[in-house]
């Protein structure tokens, strides 16, 4: 019996750290966007080159095995040198792989990074989007718990199947969609959410899958669609969770910024622990926070996750406050 297996993507993430980059701002009638800029038709240096795994099925993947629990993890992987790391990096953190493989090539991303740690990530999802149903080990998915990360494509008509699979056999779903999925639209993602027991998205992802509005009205919102728990990050600003009977409210502390590659994922992950561990969501919440800001000060998704006594001590360090209210 495993305590959580994920579904997502894995890649090989590529992160080119530069210092000749600017930052500029536009203004138009949807707000503001700040722009990673480098000159045209320059060769540019880069100062430091790292090769990590990354994607959401592998991330959450391993902050869970981190912290102490049996995971497996569903995927797809391709053929050649980038799935083999990958595979390897799995089997490394002891994670049942439970994936398939194809012809194809594996996922990719290349993490751009400047001095002021402005981040923009440019993100190849090869066969990533190939998982199909007929992929899928039914036999072996014993599980308290599913973590469905975003897929898109012939993968996202596999995580309905399995969200079917999981209401069936009485398995707990954490959905942590993404923005490519938030913008198909509610009737796109209503099969999977009202079968989810955890929604998590950050402030932008719920506005554009439930409208522009406060965020406890996001909170109602998202709940009314059937997720027993639901959660809103937005970075360094407070984040909520609502349940059946009470709002939570926390501000996450400061630390100094490295780099957010991973951040919601260790958030996300970290939080699904809290409430296997023991059923508490503010525990949950202080956990998930300490997690997160381990990993947003240090270069990679993975390099410093921390395991469950870590996990406990580092968030007693920070004191993380949280208010409760109830609804």
């Amino acid at each position: 019996m495993y305590d959580v297996i994920t579904v997502g993507s894995a890649t090989l993430d590529v992160f080119a750290r530069t210092r000749f980059s600017e930052i500029i701002k536009i203004i138009d009638p949807k707000g503001e966007t700040d722009l990673l800029a480098f000159p045209s038709g320059s060769k540019i240096l880069i100062d430091e080159l790292e090769f990590t795994t990354g994607g959401g099925g592998t991330n959450t993947a391993v902050a869970l095995r981190r912290l102490g629990h049996k995971v497996g993890f569903i995927g797809k992987l391709g053929t050649g040198t980038n799935s083999d790391f990958i595979h390897k990096n799995l089997k490394k953190e002891k994670i049942e792989t439970l994936c398939a493989h194809g012809k194809g090539h594996a996922g990719y991303s290349v993490i751009l990074d400047t001095l002021e740690h402005d981040r923009t990530i440019l993100t190849y999802k090869g066969i990533n989007d190939e998982l199909r149903h007929e992929d899928i080990p039914y036999k072996k998915l014993k599980t308290k718990w599913f973590y469905f990360s975003a897929m898109l494509e012939e993968s996202f008509h596999t995580l309905e199947k399995l969200a079917e699979f999981a209401q069936q056999h009485k398995i707990k779903i954490a959905f942590n969609p993404s923005t490519y999925l938030a913008e198909k639209g509610i009737d796109y993602l209503r099969h999977i959410i009202s079968r989810t027991e955890l929604l998590v998205l950050n402030k932008e992802e719920a506005g554009i899958l439930v409208g522009k509005d406060a965020v406890e009205g996001l909170l109602f919102k998202l709940r009314g669609l059937g997720p027993k728990i639901v959660v809103i990050t937005d970075g360094k600003n407070d984040l909520y969770v609502m349940d059946e009977h009470h709002i939570y409210i926390a501000k996450p502390p400061f630390v100094k910024v490295v780099d957010t590659t991973g951040a919601g994922d260790a958030f996300a992950a970290t939080f699904v622990c809290g409430i296997l561990r023991k059923n508490d969501i503010d525990f949950a919440i202080k956990l998930g926070v300490a997690n997160a800001m381990s990993v947003t000060a240090h270069y990679g998704a993975k390099n410093i996750l921390l395991d469950f006594n870590q996990a406990v001590k580092y968030m007693k360090k920070l004191k993380i406050k949280v208010h409760k209210k109830r609804i």
